[in-house]
């Protein structure tokens, strides 16, 4: 009997390109594989124990003889390389139609609803590097007041602000502004509070982001468990990314330690139910900047703290590792990127060695989850109970 699920998710850590990658403009792409290839050592012995190197598409990292996990990886079966879309069908949806983006900014009535909604003008309006636009703006903003308004290749609504200049209770209440206006014909996945401090030159984003989503379209396993009476505890930007549904209690991070802090924390505490975690660092941090180096530097330090998240696990609780899409940051640009995500599968319910090859939709993991508590399924997935458990 299983009491407990821990879904963790390291934020863009793909495992390859997906059959249809090219049609998002990603070419042989593979998160974690060149992350590897890119360095003399990469020491993640705890992920390696638990079958990670035994994952196909994954040549650059050596497999074990006898997993000590259950492993596979997944295609991602929704129209979408994004957040919300990751996450949503890791819980069983799947997203047809695909969140609209703004590659060239957003249209005027966009703003315009905006600036008369908010009764101030916005800098910027364009496809930006958060850390990039705060430097070249930022200055402007702390002179005017005025937000700086920007976007990615995501489906975001991002609006920058100086904690010193405006207040985050402001800045909050322009998100929320902006999230009624951008429904509908011009809906986005995320409104994005992106506050930042500093002096010109020597400015760093705060911990005090928030992302206002939209609600899921449907029940998500994350529903069926609440409304069996399960717990459904939130890590991270997990409860952002559904906005609030199907959540029981949560707890926002400042950086990926503080997550895996924050996992074993609720982890000592007992319940019966979910613990969903979302490190995000790896994919806004490093990923989106580039930063090779450093992602690989991140998976190193979240790798060595997997013991102390394992040996917090009761006897009758089960660990998934997995991701929600690709952001190789040895590709061009600075955008995720469509891939295989792996699955590594933990506990002492679970048979060591046992492969769930690939998977067709992140729903599988939903799917899983629902046939382990023995609640109502969602729409899509199917599970992989049977070949993971003894």
């Amino acid at each position: 009997m299983v009491n407990r699920v821990i879904l963790f998710v390291m934020d863009s850590v793909g495992v390859g390109a997906l059959p249809d990658s090219e049609k998002f403009g990603d070419i042989g792409v593979n998160t974690l594989g060149h992350i590897a290839e890119s360095a003399d050592h990469f020491e993640i012995p705890n992920l390696r124990k638990l079958g990670i190197g035994n994952i196909e598409g994954l040549d650059a990292i050596e497999g074990v003889s006898e997993p000590i996990g259950a492993y596979g990886r997944s295609m991602e079966a929704s129209n979408g390389k994004d957040t919300t879309t990751g996450h949503w069908e890791i819980a069983g949806l799947y997203i047809e139609k695909p969140f609209k983006t703004y590659p060239d900014g957003f249209p005027p009535h966009i703003i315009d609803a905006f600036e008369k909604q908010t009764g101030t003008k916005v800098l910027c309006n364009k496809p930006a590097s958060g850390t990039e636009i705060i430097e070249e703006l930022g200055e402007e903003h702390m002179r005017t007041g005025n937000p700086i308004v920007y976007t990615s290749a995501d489906s975001v609504f991002q609006i920058a602000t100086h904690e010193s200049v405006v207040s985050l209770e402001r800045l909050y209440e322009m998100c929320e502004i902006a999230r009624e206006i951008l429904r509908g014909d011009d809906q986005v996945a995320r409104v994005i509070a992106r506050p930042f401090v500093g002096t010109p030159g020597h400015f760093e984003r705060t911990p005090n982001r928030r992302d206002y989503s939209l609600k899921p379209f449907g029940k998500t396993v994350l529903d069926h468990a609440k409304e069996a009476g399960l717990q459904v505890k939130a890590v991270g930007k997990i409860v952002d990314i559904f906005d609030g549904e199907g959540i029981t209690e949560d707890v926002h991070t400042k950086s990926n330690m503080d997550g895996v802090d924050q996992t074993i924390r609720f982890l000592k505490t007992p319940f019966k139910g979910i613990l969903f975690t979302n490190l995000v660092d790896f994919d806004a941090k490093f990923g989106h900047r580039r930063n090779v180096d450093g992602y690989r530097k991140a998976i190193e330090e979240m790798d060595a703290r997997l013991p102390e998240l394992m040996d917090a696990m009761n006897e009758d609780d089960v660990l998934i590792i997995m991701a929600d899409h690709g952001n190789d940051p040895t590709y061009k640009g600075t955008d995720h990127t469509r891939e295989y995500i792996p699955i590594l599968v933990y506990g002492t319910p679970v048979k060591g060695g046992a492969s769930i090859g690939t998977r067709k939709t992140f729903s599988d993991i939903a799917a899983t989850v629902a046939d382990m508590f023995g609640i109502e399924a969602t729409a899509y997935g199917t599970s992989f109970k049977n070949d993971i458990l003894k």
